[in-house]
């Protein structure tokens, strides 16, 4: 009998399970090594994506299931997860001062040595065969130990007095070979005649090493040297001595709402916010009323069909667009710069003045607006001539018949046909606008800063920006407060993002009646 071939059919489902086995194991072994980075979270969030996959692609009962999933794991960890996240980091006290657990600054703290100078002593290694043999020099006597291998064990030496060291001295270990053996010398433990034990103090050091604290049964801490108790306090996420004072590091801990009342009730910081989210609206809005008239006014006179090489000029309005951002941003940080900028050159050549575009808080928003003008014009240009192209000449004839200004005829006919149609890209400009953190922070990164605040704020920062100066760019780096202006500002964008889409909905449906 003849072996039967295997069916394509087969075949195929050994390639499936083949596809599906190997990308399984993938997203395990990601699970394991995020789990052994100490990041279980993250390892929680890879296991729920395979055991989402497994069973997706592993049974037909899911298939239509299969199309869509990708988008939502891909929704799942680059959107909600985020936005999930940095609202939780909100209701904790998480900054730089708190980045550790409480297990790891319980054991900074035990780790913490003090050494007695009194019994330090130089001390090397003498090569001999099979290891090395510890010497320590002393006025009162020097010391050797018998043979010993240097594996990073822990080990006890006992020593004995030794003649005749100075004679040894050329062959004792170097000092750049030592400090490679730091690690195995770490763990050695050196027994003196007269009881004493010595441990390494330094590169070259051994003396007489004893833990600062110790940890009493009720889990507060003792110090040895003073006899002062550290007790930890979990309300705030720091150990406090006996006079109250916080003693750092500090831990990770929930401190519930206090973010959010401290950006509510604290006159340092809810001052400035409240200015900086007026701002905020205030540069979305104008950003995008500006863009749409520059880019709209051009779009009509580019539509001129009078006007001569209207190819050259549209192809050099353009190329704002062609630019990278964020070199048109440093180019422009440049022209403006108060003192060598060519802005400023012209105007003291033509009016006399050099504007403080840098330190004066109103004449720096201007600039921020200038610039964002520039980079956002030809978007709105581009959209604007292929609008103008759908509304029909025979409109704006019958109005030039009637007599009416062609300034009357754009405003009462062509921008009222544009307009709709342009209303979703006004609306996504005005969130992109709110949340423009690159313009701020390659142009003015925040300043001039707002005074009287108990955090870093500034008169051109957005609260984008405000909250990522808050989070990398201050010394405290206090992530919660971040995190909780982060939720706020997520509340807010979204609020006014439903409020824009349920007016551009009945807009549309009144249009229809």
């Amino acid at each position: 009998m003849g072996v039967e071939k295997p069916s394509l059919l087969s075949l195929a489902n050994m390639v499936k399970l083949s596809v599906l086995g190997v990308v399984s194991l993938a997203l395990l072994y990601a699970v394991w090594s995020l789990y052994l980075a100490g990041e279980p979270l993250f390892a929680v969030l890879v296991m729920t994506v395979l055991v989402g996959f497994a069973l997706i692609y592993g049974n037909r009962r899911f298939y239509t299931a299969r199309f869509v999933f990708p988008a939502v794991v891909t929704v799942g960890l680059f959107i909600a997860f985020p936005v999930i996240y940095t609202s939780y980091v909100g209701f904790t006290n998480y900054s730089a001062s708190n980045l550790l657990s409480f297990h790891r600054v319980n054991d900074i703290h035990l780790s913490q040595v003090t050494v007695d100078k009194s019994s330090e002593r130089p001390f090397f290694l003498l090569p001999v065969e099979g290891g090395y043999r510890l010497v320590l020099r002393s006025t009162d006597g020097d010391l050797i130990s018998n043979p010993f291998v240097a594996d990073g064990q822990p080990q006890q030496l006992p020593m004995q007095p030794a003649d005749q060291v100075d004679a040894l001295m050329d062959d004792f270990l170097p000092a750049r070979d030592m400090v490679r053996l730091r690690g195995e010398l770490g763990a050695i433990t050196a027994l003196l005649p007269d009881g004493q034990s010595l441990t390494t103090s330094g590169i070259r050091t051994m003396a007489h090493v004893q833990p600062v604290f110790e940890e009493l049964e009720d889990g507060r801490l003792r110090n040895r040297l003073d006899g002062g108790i550290l007790v930890a306090d979990h309300s705030v996420g720091f150990y406090r001595d006996e006079a109250g004072n916080q003693v750092a590091p500090g831990w990770r801990v929930n401190v519930g709402l206090d973010n959010f009342k401290r950006i509510l009730f604290s006159e340092g910081i809810r001052g400035p916010m409240l200015e900086i989210f007026i701002w905020t609206v205030a540069f979305a809005l104008l950003s995008v009323l500006f863009t749409f008239g520059v880019g709209v006014l051009l779009a009509v006179i580019l539509q001129w069909e009078h006007l001569r090489f209207r190819g050259l000029y549209r192809i050099l309005l353009i190329l704002p667009y062609a630019v990278p951002g964020f070199i048109s941003i440093l180019v422009f940080r440049g022209l403006f710069n108060q003192n060598f900028g060519e802005i400023n050159m012209i105007l003291e050549a033509v009016f006399g003045i050099r504007p403080e575009w840098f330190t004066n808080p109103t004449l720096a928003r201007a600039m921020t607006i200038i610039v964002n003008t520039w980079l956002g014009y030809p978007y709105m240009m581009l959209l604007a001539m292929g609008y103008l192209q759908s509304v029909p000449g025979d409109h704006a004839k019958a109005a030039a018949l009637e007599g009416a200004s062609p300034v009357r005829s754009f405003f009462s006919i062509t921008l009222p046909q544009i307009l709709p149609p342009f209303a979703p890209m006004l609306i996504s400009a005005f969130a992109f606008n709110f949340n423009n953190l690159v313009l701020i922070l390659l142009l003015t990164r925040g300043l001039p800063d707002i005074p009287g605040t108990l955090i870093p704020a500034g008169s051109t920062d957005l609260l984008a920006s405000f909250t990522y100066r808050i989070s990398f760019m201050d010394s405290g780096q206090n992530f919660g407060l971040a995190g909780a202006i982060a939720t706020l500002i997520f509340a807010i964008v979204g609020a006014m993002a439903y409020a824009n889409f349920v007016a551009l909905r009945r807009a549309v449906a009144a249009k229809g009646k």
